[in-house]
């Protein structure tokens, strides 16, 4: 009984002392690691938003970038940190979804974080260099087809979103072209710029504006649907690949632990900052299609998305170890 009343007195103590923080929250620096490079789209759409963030917060929110390891670093670094709420982490379907079915050893696991928001879908596009003599995806595959292992694909890493985006399309298209990874989206679009690989499966944010200026070709996006960023360019399913689909997902996570009542405002301001007119469109202008919701939803968005890449990892032969 006395037991009982301790554990009791304790939990209660520790409730208590979690509204107190979130009571006073915030009052000083929110940290926000982005798992990527500079460059890339997580880091767009981090910058997009963050400063949004910290205006109806009245707290600066600092972008930590750390890149490296397919996003595993970065967010290894956040699943470790103080759950105060001062730290929170981008979310990303590669290293959030696909890393668990990739690597041996992941510094981390899904219990490590408490969801925040679902901020947006993100398609991908397939793009390639300017001098590739290619207008269209059919003249692609026929391109691949006629020069096997000569063409080269880049990504932000093994394992990454884009990597499996790129395997998938060489499966199903029955040809052979070359993987090249980066540390980050950002590092494999300057890649694809100066003509070191072929082309990329790229989220939109990294390569929309080099698309607009001619810098490099766009032939479709791997969503099923058009782009709400590139309305005219067809998909890829449309393209002579029927069945062919894959979108990513971005979304914002802290470390598990960090009391439900901050978890709550984060998530209640971050669902007004990406519905706002201005922040929706500068989404949308860079790729990312705006999605929102609670926490709940978010959760059961990235349970669903472990188990549906599992088997596509494992048909690939996918291992990082």
């Amino acid at each position: 009984m006395k037991r009982s009343r301790l554990s009791f007195l304790f939990l209660s103590a520790v409730i208590v002392a979690g509204s107190a923080l979130a009571q006073g929250y915030p009052n000083k620096t929110i940290r926000y690691i982005v798992p990527w490079p500079p460059g890339g789209g997580a880091d767009v759409l981090s910058r997009i938003v963050s400063p949004k963030l910290g205006d109806v917060l009245g707290q600066q929110v600092i972008i930590d970038n750390r890149g490296g390891a397919a996003g595993n670093i970065g967010a290894e670094m956040g699943a470790k940190s103080p759950p105060d709420g001062y730290t929170i982490v981008f979310a990303y379907a590669g290293t959030h979804a696909i890393n668990p079915s990739i690597y041996s050893k992941l510094p981390f696991k899904e219990s490590d974080f408490a969801p925040i928001i679902w901020m947006a879908e993100v398609p991908q596009v397939l793009v390639v260099h300017p001098s590739l003599p290619v207008k269209n995806v059919r003249e692609l595959i026929a391109l691949a087809k006629s020069k096997p292992e000569q063409l080269t694909y880049g990504s932000s890493g093994s394992g990454a979103m884009n990597h499996l985006t790129g395997a998938l399309f060489t499966m199903m298209t029955k040809t052979n072209v070359v993987h090249v990874p980066y540390k980050g989206g950002g590092p494999a679009a300057i890649a694809l710029l100066s003509g070191e690989i072929s082309m990329i499966f790229g989220e939109p944010a990294t390569v929309v504006q080099q698309i607009k200026a001619g810098k490099v070709r766009a032939l479709a996006v791997t969503s099923a649907k058009h782009a709400l960023a590139l309305p005219d360019l067809p998909t890829v399913a449309e393209s002579g690949v029927p069945g062919y689909e894959v979108t990513s997902w971005n979304g914002i996570l802290a470390p598990a632990g960090t009391p439900s009542d901050i978890v709550r405002r984060l998530n209640s301001e971050l669902n007004k900052i990406i519905a706002a007119p201005d922040i929706r469109q500068r989404m949308i202008d860079n790729g990312f299609e705006p999605v929102g919701g609670t926490p709940e939803k978010f959760a059961e968005k990235i349970h669903a998305e472990i188990l549906k890449w599992a088997p596509v990892v494992k048909a690939a032969s996918i291992r990082v170890d």
